[in-house]
């Protein structure tokens, strides 16, 4: 563990590779190469090495989380004389676009999965809480997808409040990447799990106070335990660009694809056109909506130019 005079008076405890790795000798069942291959997303580049140094000490870290909470809840019935049963520990991932959230979630719910005692684990992207295209377009709010106000935000919040109540099947709308849209009539069901990891660009938002909106719920609020994925706006970009030329050689192709327009494009085009959608759309709703929540996470994954964890920060308790 990084100890000094800042981080003395942090509300964080820092931990550098070194430190955080030799947590990793009480957690079982590693990964292999072929599964880090399967989850990993496009441009993401996770080594087994790193799933092995930052990602199993930290599905030990929530597994122990918890175990704590439903400890608790076990405690707190037999005081209340409640037999109402456990609800899913909750799970918050944000960070902003081409940092790498999707894996990281689907890395842990690999992980979380293996330990015995936690055999239920699920993910739902908030992707699929975004206004259909049709929607947005009403709206003029095509060029702000993914900000805060493209999403329904109302059924994001219901569908977090019955999972917390418990309710035994709770449905969340499908996305679809390749048809960049909502997909009519098809859900991703939950059904109360033992951890449920929720990943998004804005889920750590504070509440919204302005005189359109007037609830007092913020996202953040229905989570037990929240990860910020942190990088270098300047390597958020360039993994950014890596990603669209990635893409355009291989899910742009598709014939059902959104984007097949862009796979004729020369490197050169394809590039100028990254970059343009990330100063216009990108750069800002991270520097204005999904940066200022980076406080607000219980832990923070800070990643170096190479997409290696470099340091973690975990709230104190």
């Amino acid at each position: 563990m990084i100890q000094s005079a800042a981080s003395v008076e942090s509300p964080y405890l820092y931990f550098d590779r070194p430190s955080w790795r030799s947590l990793a000798n009480s957690t079982p069942l590693p990964l292999t190469e072929t599964e880090i291959a399967r989850l990993t997303s496009m441009g993401d580049n996770v080594s087994l090495a790193e799933a092995d140094t930052i990602y199993r000490p930290l599905s030990g870290l929530l597994n122990l989380q918890a175990h704590a909470s439903q400890y608790l809840h076990d405690a707190r019935g037999r005081f209340l004389r409640d037999e109402t049963g456990r609800t899913p520990y909750v799970i918050g991932i944000a960070g902003s676009v081409a940092a790498g959230k999707s894996t990281v979630a689907r890395l842990l719910v690999e992980l979380l999965a293996r330990w015995p005692d936690t055999p239920k684990v699920e993910l739902v992207p908030t992707d699929g809480f975004l206004y259909p295209n049709a929607v947005l377009q009403e709206r003029g709010l095509m060029d702000r997808k993914g900000f805060p106000e493209s999403y329904n935000r109302r059924a994001l919040l219901r569908f977090l409040a019955q999972v917390k109540a418990g309710v035994p099947e709770v449905q969340a709308p499908r996305y679809s990447h390749l048809r960049y849209d909502i997909v009519p009539g098809e859900t991703t069901v939950v059904r109360q799990p033992d951890i449920l990891l929720i990943e998004g660009l804005n889920v750590l938002q504070a509440p919204r106070t302005s005189e359109k909106h007037t609830t007092t719920l913020a996202v953040s609020d229905f989570f037990d335990f929240s990860i910020y994925i942190d990088a270098e706006e300047p390597d958020l970009r360039r993994w950014y660009v890596e990603r669209f030329l990635a893409f355009r050689r291989t899910a742009f192709t598709d014939p059902q694809s959104y984007f097949k327009r862009f796979a004729s494009m020369s490197d050169a085009q394809a590039s100028a056109f990254a970059l343009e959608v990330w100063e216009k759309v990108n750069r800002p709703n991270l520097e204005h909506n999904i940066a200022p929540t980076r406080s607000r996470a219980s832990l923070i994954l800070s990643k170096g130019a190479d997409h290696k964890v470099e340091q973690i920060a975990l709230r104190k308790v």
